[in-house]
């Protein structure tokens, strides 16, 4: 479906319109025309190669068109990150499948980072069209372009080169590779785009191989989850594209693909998520963890030991790194790109690394309970590690920061950081407790003591009947919603029932939940959709507290919001357009945290759902 605000012009595909293929290193976005609009090579973090999705006249793309098709239609093969494009004309139907092979053993080739792209005529005769334009480094780097006749074609530029091997012959129009082939029924179109490949031609039979070896690791990656609810496909499908967003040399995890694009069309909240943030990574961990994948729980646990190990005493943890463990990812401005629908700056690096986000404690500390409970014990050297990190926090849990919400106005006490200062000493005290290990025992339970009489005294404000966002405030916080999710509040106590009311009231609308009301004390003043995350918090919350059917009505308005292939951006516009970087990890995560909760307390709340909830 092409849903085209009036804010946004119809040369950008809109950003919902999209489906994902990834090798595990990087991904590339699939418009349902068939165009690669944003892909990074050679992993998550390097520089655009195909990026029209934020400049439409420069940004560089990859497109496979079928010549007059009326409408297309996209999905994904069962139980894997292979994407299917049908393009349905009054004469002809055509597919495309989509792919890029997996960076495991079981893939040959996994070395190569590559996109395969494979058409198939079911019916009729279908002109089929190829343009391969590749934009080095954000389209700063000119390049050239040779074909080799019954080859293939390859791209060079100071900044790297890219090959395309084809299977029908190329010719050169502009900077960009293109063919124009008629195909009867039975008949396939082939092409591989590999970064600094080797151009060879395409085997007999090659694509296919690598298409079902590629269906094969989908099919037994995901065999591994143990979930059996009732919103299995939506869970599965998360699970998948959490999948996608792990860095495999690191186990990293990206909190987005892509970068810049907005949370209002026109603004300039345009960030870069294309890194590790620890909050989204330890959150992640959980999610995965409890559908069964135990692999990625550890990766992620080895990451955080280095990261735990690597920091500056005097300074703690950072807020996100690179994939490969760096601190340093300094923000700059690319003027000479239009942004996704004009909107701009576009930004690459991310100057929310140098913030102090107190929170991340928390979150890291919990994940790593988990871990220990029900993973595999952690090791005498990271718990040394996080001990050494909560040292940090003792002397710094009262310092004003940026908050979750990674604002950048001036720094402010926020409840948000005091409730899981609370989280990162009690679950230190359980670990410690549970294996034995040394620990300062009586200073940690202080300090949570401390932090718990903080958010109870100094955060809730009687005369608004809530906790507020900041202590002394009269903003609300939807963040706050966590509360019984990390055990900090009963989900019936009376003061978190009522802040769960205030939420409704000021920041729930049709289900939808914003983070908090804009009022410039984050250093902006443009508005911004509601947040995906926020409520699938939001449908915990209300199951936790016994209003299951309010709760299941909430979370199935909140299935409809995804896309057509079940993926979801960072926040929700008014006219229901996707806004924000896209997919986003956190929105995922919490879409399986707030599903498996739901099944629960269906389970252990029998009756039919409310047909309809006054305050969604």
């Amino acid at each position: 479906m092409q849903l085209v605000t009036d804010s946004c012009r119809s040369d950008y595909t809109p950003i919902e319109d999209h489906g994902i293929i990834g090798d595990l290193h990087t991904v590339a976005l699939v418009g349902d025309n068939g165009t690669i609009d944003w892909c990074c090579l050679p992993r998550f973090d390097a520089p655009s190669v195909f990026g029209s999705l934020l400049d439409a006249e420069e940004g560089g793309c990859f497109s496979v068109s079928v010549a007059k098709a009326e409408r297309t239609k996209q999905m994904y093969m069962p139980d894997s990150n292979v994407l299917l494009t049908r393009f349905l004309a009054q004469d002809s139907v055509a597919e495309l499948y989509d792919f890029m092979v997996p960076d495991h053993p079981s893939c040959p080739k996994a070395s190569v980072r590559q996109i395969v792209r494979q058409v198939r005529v079911l019916r009729g005769r279908a002109e089929v069209q190829v343009c391969c334009r590749p934009a080095f480094d954000y389209a700063r780097v000119p390049h050239e372009v040779s074909v080799v006749p019954d080859v293939g074609a390859v791209f060079t530029s100071a900044a790297g080169a890219l090959t395309l091997r084809s299977s029908v012959p190329l010719r050169v129009d502009g900077g960009a590779a293109v063919a124009t082939v008629e195909l009867e029924p039975g008949q396939t179109l082939e092409v591989a785009a590999e970064w600094e490949g080797e151009l060879r031609p395409l085997g007999d039979a090659e694509v296919s191989k690598l298409l079902d070896l590629t269906l094969a690791y989908w099919d037994g990656w995901l065999r591994q989850s143990r979930y059996q609810g009732r919103y299995r496909e939506m869970v599965e499908r998360s699970a998948l594209a959490l999948k996608l967003l792990v860095y495999q040399p690191t186990g990293a995890l990206v909190a987005a693909p892509t970068t810049s694009l907005p949370e209002a069309v026109g603004g300039a909240r345009n960030w870069d998520y294309r890194y590790t943030w620890v909050r989204d990574a330890a959150f992640t961990l959980y999610g995965l963890m409890r559908l069964g994948f135990t692999e990625e729980a550890a990766a992620f646990v080895d990451w955080l030991r280095t990261r735990c190990l690597e920091a500056a005493p005097e300074r703690g943890l950072q807020v996100l790194y690179g994939i490969d463990g760096r601190a340093e990812l300094p923000e700059t401005v690319l003027d000479h790109l239009d942004g996704y629908c004009g909107s701009r700056p576009v930004r690459i690096g991310n100057a929310a690394a140098s913030q102090l986000q107190l929170d991340i404690y928390g979150e890291v500390m919990d994940s790593v309970y988990l871990y220990n409970k029900h993973g595999q014990p952690i090791s005498y050297d990271l718990w040394e590690a996080l001990s050494r990190q909560l040292e940090w926090l003792e002397k710094h849990w009262e310092d004003p920061d940026e908050g979750i919400w990674e604002g950048r106005g001036a720094r402010q006490r926020y409840t948000y950081s005091a409730l899981m200062t609370w989280v990162a000493f009690e679950r230190a005290q359980r670990i410690a407790q549970q294996r034995g290990m040394p620990a300062p025992i009586e200073r940690w339970r202080d300090t949570a003591g401390a932090a718990y009489r903080f958010v109870q005294e100094m955060c809730y404000a009687p005369g608004h009947g809530a906790y507020m966002r900041n202590p002394g405030s009269d903003t609300l916080d939807a963040a706050l919603l966590v509360m019984p999710l990390v055990k900090f509040a009963s989900p019936t106590d009376p003061r978190f029932l009522s802040t769960v009311r205030r939420i409704e009231e000021t920041l729930v609308s049709d289900s939808l939940v914003h983070r908090y009301r804009i009022d410039g004390s984050d250093g902006f003043t443009d508005s911004e959709g509601t947040f995906n995350l926020c409520s699938f918090w939001y449908v915990e919350a209300l199951s936790r507290a016994g209003r299951v059917g309010e709760a299941r009505y909430v979370f199935e308005k909140m299935v409809t919001q995804a896309n057509h292939v079940g993926l979801y951006s960072e926040e929700i516009g008014p006219a229901g357009e996707a806004l924000g970087n896209f997919p986003q990890a956190f929105t995922h995560l919490a879409l399986i945290s707030a599903a498996t909760n739901l099944d629960r307390s269906i389970k252990s709340h029998p009756g039919p759902a409310a047909r309809h909830c006054q305050r969604a």
